[in-house]
């Protein structure tokens, strides 16, 4: 007996499929698939939201001097004129950052071989470039989703059977996170 279900591809294929549907899974919070996907989507979600509870609150608060660009009305740099050459003006600031702890560094790496690059698109700039933001995954997992399932031992997710799938009678349900 196989460890895993195939579901009828080859294996870069399976991988493929499973990175996607776990990722859209933890993006959304929920999807509509077949029962034998969900299931796999269900272990590897779990393994995932485990791993990011685990770590949770492993890191350190740094405050670091930054040089940051001195910025005009219109968002441009500001330049000055300095031995005949445009130079960038520079302000520094001090900012605190999260320093990860090694652990919390690999678990992170983990997370990263799984999930695909998430960019979120405003409504209002729909078809542009502009605004569009690139969502970091193992970020929101650490922040958003681990705080939520703190206190709680798996389960992480629900499968609701919907209906049966009209083309070849294949069980649809709703994968969750509970």
């Amino acid at each position: 007996m196989a460890g895993y279900r195939k579901l009828s591809r080859t294996s870069d294929q399976r991988k493929a499929l499973l990175r996607n549907q776990v990722t859209n899974l933890l993006y959304h919070g929920k999807i509509v698939t077949t029962e034998a996907k969900a299931k796999e989507t269900a272990k590897i979600a779990e393994g995932l939201i485990a791993l990011a509870v685990r770590e949770m609150n492993n890191y350190e608060e740094v405050t670091v001097t930054a040089k940051v660009p001195v910025k005009d009305a219109e968002g441009k740099r500001v330049k000055e004129v300095v031995d005949g050459k445009k130079v960038t003006k520079y302000n520094e600031v001090e900012k605190t950052i999260k320093k990860d702890a090694p652990s919390r560094l690999h678990a992170r790496r983990q997370m990263a071989k799984v999930f695909y690059p998430v960019k979120e698109v405003p409504q209002a700039g729909k078809g542009r470039k502009k605004n569009t933001k690139v969502i970091d995954m193992p970020n929101k997992m650490f922040e958003e989703i681990a705080p939520k399932y703190a206190n709680r031992n798996g389960g992480y997710t629900r499968i609701v059977k919907i209906a049966q799938r009209p083309g070849d009678g294949a069980m649809k349900v709703l994968l969750e996170l509970v």
